[in-house]
């Protein structure tokens, strides 16, 4: 058990550590909405194992929110080989894990 929460941690800190300056400061202001937008692709910080999620019209916990929008599409692409293959919904994922990404994301 204390292993998997090692884990976690270490996953939860390559993620965040992936991120420039800039896009911290874009999740920090993203952390001050009220609420993702529907549909919006987003990683909980706290819940990684569910990997890349879709916001619906259930409240999501905004502090511990990464938001897709909130990132550059490579550091985005990074993120997601970072938590591998099992992490990735069907149009979130890089090209390295078989889908193609989005690019509407922050440049």
């Amino acid at each position: 058990m204390k292993s998997d929460a090692q884990t976690e941690n270490r996953t939860r800190e390559g993620v965040l550590g992936l991120l420039s300056d800039d896009e911290v400061a874009a999740v920090s202001t993203a952390e001050t909405a009220a609420r993702l937008l529907d549909g919006e692709e987003y990683l909980d910080l706290e819940q990684l194992e569910r990997g890349v999620q879709q916001a619906t019209k259930t409240a999501v916990v905004m502090g511990r929110v990464l938001p897709r929008r909130a990132v550059h599409k490579d550091t985005w692409n990074k993120i997601l080989t970072l938590l591998g293959p099992t992490h990735c919904c069907a149009e979130g994922c890089s090209k390295s894990h078989g889908a193609k990404a989005k690019s509407d994301s922050p440049a």
